[in-house]
Parts: structure tokens; C-alpha cells; sequence
């Protein structure tokens, strides 16, 4: 009709049919951004200001600092120390107990780096048994005593 021969059939069926993914991604975003911006415009928090009553402490009631904790120190040799002052460990055990009793006792063990395991484990069995619930270990090096 126009000057171009009519297509053969036979190229026409050893063609084969493909998808495009290009198209697609583009829809994809599309979409991602639409949603995106959608529920920003969703986002619409209102202020409403407030004059809260302030809370004064009682004269009677007497605040508490934190206590400071106490570093319990095993040594290479078998030896406890309590705040860098040795001690014994039938010593360690009494102060334990006194401590106990003070508001939010803090216990941090340490340890030289050639102590033995069961001295160091000695020494947190005690402070479970005097009902001590914070204890920490430190693991950074610390010389003996100190």
C-alpha cells in the first residue's frame, strides 16, 4: 500500500515475545514515592500547651544520693582488697553484710590480670550471699591495691 511489502508471516512467529523491566521500575518508584509523600501529608501533630502543677518534696521526706559503688579487688596472690585497703577475706565477708544494709548498695569487682578464677568467684559468691543485687565487673587492667 505505501511502498513497504507486507511483513512475513514466518518472522513474525520466530519472534519472540519479552517483558521490559525498565517501565516497570519506574511504575515501582513511582509508587514508593507517592506513598512516601502520602504519609508525610498523614503526619500532622498539634501542640496543645500545658501548665502541669509543680511537685515540692516534704520537708520530712529526706532525698537520697546514690551511693558510690565499692570496688572489691582480688589479687594474684589470694589477697581482697576493699577500696584499695587489704583485708581479709572473713573481713571482706563482714563488711559485705554491714554494707548491705545501706540504700542501693553498688559493688564493682576487679581483679588483677593474673588473679585466680576461683578467688574471683569466691569473692562474688559472698556479695550474693550478703544480698547484694548490683555488681558489676570491671574489665579494664588495674595495678594490685589499686
Amino acid at each position: 500500500m505505501y511502498g513497504t511489502p507486507p511483513p512475513d508471516l514466518d518472522d513474525a512467529a520466530t519472534k519472540q515475545a519479552r517483558i521490559e523491566i525498565i517501565p516497570l521500575i519506574d511504575v515501582i518508584f513511582f509508587l514508593l514515592a507517592t506513598f512516601v509523600l502520602f504519609t508525610l501529608s498523614l503526619d500532622r501533630t498539634q501542640i496543645i500547651p500545658l501548665n502541669l502543677p509543680k511537685v515540692e518534696t516534704p520537708p520530712d521526706r529526706i532525698i537520697i544520693e546514690p551511693a558510690e559503688p565499692v570496688y572489691l579487688q582480688v589479687s594474684d596472690r589470694g589477697n581482697y582488697y576493699w577500696d584499695q585497703e587489704l583485708i581479709s577475706f572473713p573481713e571482706v565477708k563482714l563488711r559485705l553484710a554491714q554494707y548491705a544494709t545501706e540504700h542501693d548498695p553498688k559493688i564493682m569487682l576487679t581483679s588483677d590480670d593474673r588473679a585466680n578464677y576461683g578467688d574471683a568467684i569466691r569473692l562474688l559468691d559472698a556479695v550474693r550471699a550478703a544480698g547484694i543485687d548490683q555488681v558489676s565487673m570491671e574489665t579494664r587492667f588495674r595495678r594490685t591495691g589499686q
